[in-house]
């Protein structure tokens, strides 16, 4: 499996990522092993968690597995996340300082270590100064908590102004953000991902299936039953269903991703996934599995390579409707249009 930088650091991550938020509901801890022993076999070494997924469990099956794999604890790359509710008292959560600072000791115990090499802020803290959170992140990197930290689902602004912030006290800057980011999910191209670039910093997708939509399990008209994580009855992608069954683009996007995948005898889980590694700015894809099979046909999407004819035929069809201002044609020429009028 390929390596790319992770943003701008000099840690190297494998192209495909191994999303936990499976760990300890619909991946028992022995199947979780067998995935994570199974990932990093195949050349995979980000594994990717969060202290709110199945409420600090999957940081803890991956700890147990670190404990019994100490040649792979020296080739992993931890990255973890902190924000969500870890509790029931009002400081339980958010991005302040006296938040943070729990939350990374509960992280570093649950796995284990005494080091995370990303520390993700899950989302954005509206209450919480940003100046209270990159300071605080400056110290866990000067203390050797964490090697690097990043963000998840911020918007453009928030991103940027985090940089800028970083800069004019003299703190390290982010290295990394993870958005969702899919055919069917492209929105953040408008203005996240060019704040993204402008900053150096690596996109690690998440959900680059979109919900399961991109393997090809859904049909036009159709609506699938069965029990999941979220319930008997929406299975993974259903919040979605109404919209994207009703879009014209859902089925379009499909027909192209499968007829790709065809041409490559390869599944439209492969193709959607291969789409999202050639983005511009995308570091690694962010992969989830509930069994070891499930995981190999994912993995299997870091050796397809897609034609320039097919990346682009792809982007054509699931391009997302803009509005003639500021992202649609009358934008584009406005922000194009030359500085300096022609004299006639």
């Amino acid at each position: 499996m390929d390596h790319r930088l992770l943003g701008r650091s000099g840690t190297s991550v494998s192209v495909q990522a191994l999303g936990t938020m499976t760990f300890g509901k619909e991946a028992d801890e022995t199947a979780a092993h067998e995935i994570l022993t199974a990932f990093v076999e195949g050349g995979g070494n980000l594994l990717d968690t969060a202290d709110v997924y199945t409420h600090g469990h999957s940081e803890e099956i991956i700890g147990r597995w670190l404990a019994a794999h100490p040649t792979e604890t020296e080739q992993v790359v931890i990255a973890t996340k902190a924000r969500a509710p870890m509790g029931e008292g009002p400081n339980d959560l958010g991005i302040s300082r006296r938040h943070l600072r729990r939350a990374l000791d509960a992280s570093l115990r649950r796995l284990g270590v005494e080091h995370i090499d990303l520390y993700q802020m899950h989302a954005w803290d509206a209450l919480t100064p940003l100046e209270e959170t990159l300071g605080f992140l400056a110290e866990a990197v000067a203390a050797g908590k964490i090697s690097y930290y990043g963000f998840s689902n911020f918007l453009g602004w928030q991103l940027t102004k985090a940089v800028h912030v970083a800069r004019q006290h003299g703190w390290p800057a982010p290295v990394t953000l993870q958005p969702q980011y899919n055919l069917l999910v492209r929105d953040i191209e408008h203005e996240i991902v060019p704040a993204a670039l402008d900053a150096g910093m690596g996109l690690l997708p998440w959900s680059p299936l979109a919900g399961g939509w991109l393997s090809g399990k859904y049909e036009r008209d159709v609506m699938p039953t069965g029990a999941t994580r979220l319930g008997e009855n929406p299975q993974r992608g259903m919040e979605a269903w109404e919209k994207r069954n009703a879009d014209e683009r859902t089925w379009t996007t499909l027909e192209a991703v499968r007829a790709v995948a065809a041409a490559h005898e390869a599944t439209p889980s492969q193709v959607a996934l291969a789409w999202v590694a050639a983005r511009p700015g995308v570091t690694s894809v962010i992969i989830g599995a509930r069994t070891t099979e499930q995981l190999r046909d994912n993995m299997a999407a870091a050796e397809l390579q897609l034609s320039e004819d097919e990346l682009a035929t792809l982007s054509e069809v699931s391009a997302p409707q803009l509005d003639d201002y500021p992202y649609g044609p009358a934008g584009i020429r406005q922000r194009h249009r030359p500085l300096v009028q022609e004299t006639r």
